[in-house]
């Protein structure tokens, strides 16, 4: 895996393209201008061509192969864990790498015995893997080999959340709330995402501690210049195929004076090509099929209360897209391309 001359085309490769953050990642490259997808791996369905596994992808004519070929560089959409093992040898050959599994997003390898079941196979890597949100995280994603891709609803959550932190203005009790599309559950069949049982329903789960909590706990410690804080998060499921929407709550402290709300928000990501700031509360699918977080903080005067409702794709935002726009950054390329499509609707 040579990268060591610069190419005007990078050969790029998918590690688990039959899922569907694997599949939106092909989607979206395929139409990036510096890219070429020149592998793609996937051991169930190793010897097939893309286009038999999803019809829609049928204009690549790749075919599937169970390890990745020759690449300039990766992205991993394997499964916890998973991810990890087949992410060191590529490093090793001095292929740059974002990692859409939750494997290199915390610091702390303890906790991945505790919120994911298994001892972490890469430990001297987690303070080297860069956090790969970059309306926070842009100069070290820029100089890093390996990128965490952050969760859909960190994403959504800690966008939302961010400005409020940075300004000191909240206390540290904060409420997330999330709902889903299904798709967020990944292309494994299971009883609980079957149509029958999701379908005209909505239902919390997760209420012991979703695994993306730790994660969304770090990173707001972050901004909270590493205050205590007090996380309570609850994801839904809803019966639609993508999109997140997230309300978060929390109450202003003494320090948020007569802030106004909708100017720090525009002014925190005024510079952001991903994040708008909206004058109504925004819909889940105002952001379908693009990379756009959509964010409308408010103000309850009665109870003092801020209330923030952020969202994004699932897919998009909340996975391949921001993918997309970590490697535009590691590789010094417009952060936007590949990315301006809009939204579909309806």
């Amino acid at each position: 895996m040579d990268v060591e001359h610069p190419r005007s085309t990078v050969r790029v490769g998918i590690v688990n393209v039959t899922g569907y953050a694997g599949a939106e990642l092909a989607r979206i490259l395929s139409r990036h201008p510096n890219v070429e997808i020149s592998s793609v791996s996937g051991r169930s369905a190793a010897g097939k061509k893309l286009g038999e596994v999803f019809p829609h992808l049928t204009h690549l004519d790749l075919s599937i192969t169970a390890e990745l070929g020759n690449v300039d560089f990766a992205f991993s959409a394997l499964p916890h864990k998973e991810s990890s093992v087949a992410i060191e040898p590529l490093l090793n050959a001095g292929v740059k790498v974002v990692d859409i599994s939750a494997d290199f997003r915390l610091k702390k390898a303890v906790l991945y015995q505790k919120w994911y079941n298994f001892s972490h196979p890469a430990p001297e890597l987690l303070d080297e893997a860069t956090y790969g949100l970059p309306e926070l995280y842009r100069k070290s994603i820029a100089k890093a080999r390996l990128v965490a891709n952050p969760g859909c609803y960190p994403t959504g959550a800690i966008l939302g959340l961010a400005p409020l932190l940075k300004a000191d203005i909240i206390d540290s009790r904060i409420i997330i709330d999330s709902k889903s599309g299904i798709s967020g559950a990944g292309r494994t069949l299971s009883m609980g995402t079957h149509y029958c049982e999701t379908n005209e329903d909505v239902s919390a789960y997760a209420l012991e501690g979703h695994r993306h909590l730790p994660e969304i706990e770090q990173e707001l410690a972050q901004l909270s210049r590493g205050a205590r804080l007090e996380v309570t998060f609850v994801p839904h499921l809803v019966p639609m195929t993508r999109g997140i929407l997230t309300t978060s709550y929390a109450s202003l402290n003494s320090h948020a004076g007569n802030v106004d709300i909708k100017a720090l928000f525009r002014d925190f990501y005024k510079e952001e090509p991903f994040v708008r700031i909206t004058d109504t509360p925004p819909h889940s699918k105002y952001t379908w099929s693009s990379n756009t977080c959509l964010i409308y903080p408010t103000v309850d005067e009665r109870t003092n209360r801020v209330i923030v409702i952020s969202t994004i794709d699932n897919l998009v935002k909340g996975a391949a897209g921001q993918a997309i726009q970590n490697m535009n950054i590691m590789l010094g390329l417009p952060e936007t391309t590949g990315l301006e499509a809009t939204a579909v609707y309806p």
